[in-house]
């Protein structure tokens, strides 16, 4: 008896993850009837933080053309878990664009981000990726979402948290560069919001052709860490880390 109530409880997640994108279509339909719903670009997930939610992050195709390039809305929602009830939701028009730079896939992000006492942020991380061979490009945007009542506010936009790029001759020759970001949180704090600490981590690479072989050679990485501060709206984000 006691094997069956452990194996029930190791089940629970994933139940309650296929509940939630049973759900999704049916959250489209009652925000947003109108706009072409792409369950494919879209995630759900119960919070960590409290069972009872679920966070879901829906797109929606606003423009499209026969080239592939496409302007998505972007649905940020929490959801009662047992009922499907949506509780708080915000809609982002023209949040993701995909073109040269193609959106990809997105991700709930539900790390431990305590802004302040009893304020917990959550995530939607946004991948894409270049279309050209010689010019590797890969890039991860994230965003962060506090529940404020029945709304939901975004308080950090566009932060580039993963990024590659380079540039070779489609056999060997080439430079590249990846930047890997991790964020936490600070012990001092702006506005009422704690102050994010961003760890960076970049390493340059070459690579040359020498015969029939390719010798690659890593740079020593290079650390960097920056901190953004809550401006009473949003985080700052410096230019230079904000995916446009």
């Amino acid at each position: 008896m006691r094997r069956v109530v452990v194996l029930a409880l190791f089940c629970l997640p994933a139940l309650a993850f296929a509940d939630c994108e049973a759900q999704m279509p049916k959250w489209a339909k009652t925000l947003h009837p109108a706009l072409t719903f792409d369950a494919g670009h879209s995630m759900c997930k119960v919070s960590p933080a409290d069972a009872s939610r679920t966070l879901a992050a829906l797109t929606f195709v606003e423009e499209g053309d026969a080239d592939g390039d496409a302007t998505y809305g972007l649905e940020v929602l929490s959801a009662d878990t047992a009922s499907g009830a949506i509780k708080s939701h915000v809609y982002q028009s023209g949040a993701i664009n995909s073109d040269a730079v193609q959106f990809r896939s997105l991700s709930l992000d539900t790390a431990r981000y305590q802004l302040a006492p009893g304020v917990r942020a959550f995530g939607v991380r946004m991948d894409y990726t270049g279309s050209s061979r010689v010019n590797p490009y890969e890039a991860t945007a994230l965003n962060l979402y506090v529940e404020e009542g029945q709304k939901i506010r975004k308080v950090l936009n566009n932060l580039k948290i993963d990024e590659s790029n380079g540039e070779w001759d489609g056999n060997c020759a080439g430079d590249f560069s990846a930047s890997h970001r991790t964020l936490s949180i600070g012990k001092t704090a702006n506005k009422g919001f704690a102050t994010l600490v961003l760890d960076s981590k970049t390493v340059d690479s070459h690579s040359v052709a020498k015969g029939d072989d390719c010798d690659q050679k890593e740079d020593p990485p290079v650390l960097k860490k920056t901190e953004l501060s809550y401006n009473g709206q949003q985080y700052d984000v410096p230019e230079e880390l904000n995916f446009q």
